[in-house]
C-alpha cells in the first residue's frame, strides 16, 4: 500500500552541532556509520530473540543490535489509527517481525506500515472474554514459542497463543494460560494483598517471575505486596492440558507492608531482579523464592511540583521509578535522591560496587526524577555506558491521592494533563551518559557527557550496528516536535527532522521502536499518528519517477562468520540489503545507497543470496560502485555515500521471488 510522506529529505533535513541552533544541511550524505560492538546480553532461553518487549530484552537494555536510518535521504511515514484511542504504543516484536501493540484494552499483531493501521489479529478482554480487566501492555512480552504472555489489571496472568501450525496469524488469539496471581499468593501467604499484579519475565529456566505494586507504592499506607513465580514444571503441564494444582507450583516471598515494585522485573542467567521502592533483590527458584541478596537504596519519597513552579505535575514512584537494567555482572538503576544517583551493584553479592550523582548541573531548584530505564550498553571489554533521563513533570498529581490505583497503566491514570496538552515545557530538562568502568581495584563511575538543555520522555534507544542514540523531543523555542539523533560519544545533536509544533505530537512518554527491517523508528503521538522515520537508501536509476517501497527495503548487520558460512569470501564490507520491487521489466537495475565503506574500490565483490539460500559472486558486468555524481571510485570514504548499482533479472539466479514481475535481491558487499 502506498505510503503517505509527511516531510521529505530535500525540504525538511536538519542538522545541527552541540548545542546549537539547528542549521538546514546542504546535503543528504547521511551519517558516518560509527558501529559499536554488539552488546553483551547472554539470550533468554524462554524469550523470542528479537526486541521482545518495550525494553528490547530480558535485560532491560533499551538498546538493539538492528540498524537504525542514517539520514539517508529521511522521510517520515505515517500510519493512522482508526479503531484505538491512540496510536499504537508499546509496540514490540515476534520472531516474525510481527508488530504486537496494545489493541481495545488486550494485544494485537497489526500492520503499523499501512496508511491505515489494520488489525491481522487480536485478543481483547472486553470482545472475547467478558471484558472487566485490560492487559498490562507495558509489562508483556513474546515467549520463545511466539506466545504472548501478559499482566492483566485483574491480577491474572495469561499466555496467548498468536499462530496455527502453519505460522499464520490467528485472526483471534487463543488463550492458553490463565493464572489467577493474586488469589494463589494469598492462598499462599494466608494473607489480602492490598496491592495489584504489575510485572512479569521469564527467568532463564522458564519459570514466570511477578510482582505486585505500582507507581507511588507510599510505605507509610503499609500496603501488603509480594513476589514469587510460577514453576515451568507447572507452566508446561498447564500448557499440554494436564491439571495442575498450583499450590504446589506457585511460590511467593512477603514484602514488608508498605514495600512494592513500582516497575518491570529483569531477568539474568544468575535469576530474577526485581526492584521495590526501598530494595533491590535477586532472586532464584529452588522450589521455592531463594533470596540470594537483598540491597537497601534511599529516597526522599514523592516528588511533586510545588505552587507557582511552571510544571503543574511531577514523578511517577516513591522509589527509585525505573526497571533494573542489567549486565552479566551489574544491575543498574537510579536512586530517588536529592541529587538523583546512579548505583551499580554486583550481581553476585549485591554491593554497591559504584555510584555518582546524575544530572546535577541543572539551575538551582530544578528537580529530578528519573522515571524510564536507562540505557544500558556493555561493550563486553569492561565498560558499561549508561544513559539517564530526567521525567519530572510528566507524572500526574492524582498519583498521590490513597485511593489511586497507580498499577493500571493507562495516560488518563498516571500523567499529568497539562503535559499532554501542553507538551515538554511542562517537564525538566536533562540527559546524561555516565561510563562504569572495571578496573584493578574494583569500578570506577565518570559522566562522558551531559545535556541540559534537552527534555526528553520517549525512552531514548541505542543502536549498536550506527553508534547513535536515538530519541524523540520538542523544541522548547518554536514548539516544534523532532526525531532526534546524538552522537552516543559525544552527546552532540548530528539530526533532526521536523514533525508538527501542535501540542497533540506529544509522543506520550512511550519508547522508541525499532523492529527488525533496519530502515524504520517508530513514535507513537497523541494525534493518532504512529510515525516511522526510514531512509530511502534504494531507488531505481532506469526510472526515477518511480519510488521503491521503503517498507519492502531492509539492512541488517550480517555477522563475518554468516558471511563465510553461506558462501561469501574476504571481509564483510557493508550491511545486508534486501529489497523488493513490484512491476518490473525483465531486467531492472537497483541502485542501494550505501555509508561505510573503504579501501579499493577494484577490492571489492558483491555477493547476493541465490534461490538456494547461499551466497554467490554477482558478476562484474552486473554491478558496479559510483558515487551520486556519477563518478567511478579509486578509494573508497566511510564518509562519503556510495551507489552500488546491481541488475537483477526477473526469475534469475539473485530474484528469491516467486512472483511474476516482482524481484527480491539480497545483496552484501565483500571486500
Amino acid at each position: 500500500m502506498k505510503k503517505r510522506t509527511m516531510i521529505l529529505a530535500m525540504i525538511a533535513l536538519m542538522f545541527t552541532t552541540g548545542t546549537g541552533k539547528v542549521q538546514a544541511a546542504e546535503e543528504t550524505s547521511g551519517l558516518t556509520i560509527k558501529p559499536l560492538t554488539e552488546k553483551s546480553v547472554d539470550a533468554n532461553p524462554y524469550m523470542v530473540k528479537n526486541d521482545a518487549n518495550i525494553h528490547h530484552d530480558c535485560y532491560n537494555t533499551d538498546t538493539t543490535d538492528e540498524v537504525l536510518p542514517l539520514a539517508i535521504y529521511p522521510e517520515i511515514h505515517v500510519s493512522y489509527e482508526k479503531v484505538n484511542a491512540n496510536a499504537s504504543p508499546a509496540i514490540f516484536f515476534d520472531s516474525y517481525g510481527h508488530a504486537v501493540v496494545p489493541f481495545l484494552g488486550g494485544l494485537a499483531i497489526r500492520d503499523i506500515n499501512a496508511d491505515e493501521t489494520t488489525t491481522i489479529g487480536y485478543f481483547s478482554p472486553k470482545q472475547q472474554d467478558g471484558g472487566g480487566y485490560m492487559i498490562q501492555s507495558s509489562y508483556s512480552f513474546v515467549d520463545e514459542s511466539n506466545r504472548l504472555v501478559c499482566p492483566t489489571s485483574n491480577n491474572h496472568v495469561l499466555m496467548l497463543k498468536t499462530m496455527d501450525e502453519e505460522e499464520n496469524v490467528l485472526p483471534e488469539f487463543e488463550k492458553v494460560l490463565d493464572i489467577d496471581i493474586k488469589a494463589v499468593a494469598e492462598a499462599a501467604l494466608g494473607k489480602t494483598l492490598d496491592q495489584n499484579l504489575l510485572s512479569v519475565v521469564f527467568d532463564y529456566d522458564g519459570n514466570l517471575w511477578f510482582a505486585t505494586g505500582g507507581f507511588r507504592i507510599y510505605p507509610d499506607r503499609q500496603q501488603q505486596g509480594t513476589l514469587g513465580y510460577i514453576s515451568r514444571t507447572a507452566i508446561n503441564a498447564i500448557l499440554n492440558g494436564e491439571e495442575t494444582d498450583l499450590s504446589e507450583a506457585v511460590f511467593v516471598y512477603e514484602l514488608t507492608p508498605g514495600e512494592g515494585a513500582e516497575n518491570g522485573i529483569a531477568a539474568s542467567k544468575d535469576g530474577a531482579v526485581i526492584l521495590t521502592n526501598q530494595n533491590c533483590y535477586l532472586m532464584q527458584a529452588d522450589n521455592g523464592v531463594k533470596k540470594v541478596w537483598e540491597t537497601p537504596y534511599e529516597s526522599v519519597g514523592a516528588k511533586d511540583s510545588a505552587e507557582g513552579d511552571v510544571t503543574t505535575g511531577g514523578g511517577l514512584a516513591w522509589g527509585s521509578g525505573c526497571s533494573p537494567s542489567l549486565t552479566k555482572d551489574l544491575v543498574m538503576f537510579t536512586d530517588n535522591q536529592n541529587p538523583v544517583n546512579l548505583l551499580a551493584l554486583d550481581m553476585k553479592t549485591g554491593e554497591v560496587v559504584a555510584s555518582l550523582p546524575v544530572i546535577d548541573e541543572l539551575p538551582e531548584g530544578t528537580q529530578v526524577s528519573v522515571e524510564n530505564s536507562a540505557i544500558v550498553y556493555d561493550d563486553g571489554a569492561g565498560t558499561v555506558s549508561t544513559i539517564v533521563c530526567n521525567w519530572f513533570g510528566a507524572g500526574s498529581a492524582k498519583l498521590a491521592e490513597a485511593d489511586s490505583d497507580s498499577s493500571v497503566q493507562s495516560y488518563e491514570n498516571i500523567y499529568d494533563v497539562n503535559w499532554l496538552r501542553q507538551g515538554n515545557k511542562m517537564i525538566m530538562p536533562g540527559v546524561e551518559r555516565v561510563d562504569t568502568v572495571k578496573t584493578e581495584d574494583g569500578y570506577e563511575m565518570k559522566s562522558i557527557w551531559c545535556r541540559s538543555d534537552l527534555a526528553d520522555t520517549s525512552i531514548l534507544k541505542l543502536s549498536t550496528a550506527t553508534g547513535y542514540v536515538y530519541g524523540y523531543v520538542q523544541d522548547l523555542e518554536t514548539g516544534m516536535w523532532q526525531y532526534i539523533i546524538l552522537d552516543f560519544e559525544t552527546g552532540e545533536t548530528v539530526f533532526t527532522m521536523d514533525v508538527a509544533n501542535k501540542p497533540g505530537y506529544n509522543n506520550m512518554a512511550i519508547g522508541m521502536y525499532a523492529g527488525n527491517s533496519g530502515n524504520a523508528l517508530y513514535c507513537p503521538t497523541g494525534y493518532l499518528e504512529l510515525l516511522r522515520l526510514q531512509d530511502r537508501f534504494v531507488y531505481l536509476p532506469e526510472m526515477p519517477y518511480r519510488e521503491v517501497d521503503l517498507d519492502q527495503a531492509m539492512r541488517n548487520v550480517l555477522s563475518q562468520e554468516t558471511f563465510e558460512a553461506d558462501g561469501g569470501e574476504g571481509t564483510v564490507a557493508s550491511w545486508l540489503n534486501t529489497v523488493t520491487v513490484e512491476n518490473v521489466h525483465p531486467n531492472t537495475t537497483v541502485a542501494l545507497r550505501m555509508k561505510g565503506l573503504s579501501g579499493s574500490e577494484d577490492a571489492m565483490k558483491l555477493y547476493a543470496y541465490n534461490t538456494e539460500g547461499t551466497l554467490a559472486e554477482v558478476p562484474a558486468d552486473l554491478w558496479h560502485i559510483q558515487t551520486e555524481s556519477g563518478e567511478t571510485p579509486e578509494t573508497l570514504s566511510e564518509d562519503v555515500l556510495y551507489e552500488v548499482h546491481v541488475t537483477v533479472e526477473d526469475g534469475g539466479a539473485f530474484d528469491l521471488s516467486d512472483a511474476e514481475k516482482e524481484i527480491k535481491v539480497s545483496a552484501v558487499l565483500g571486500n
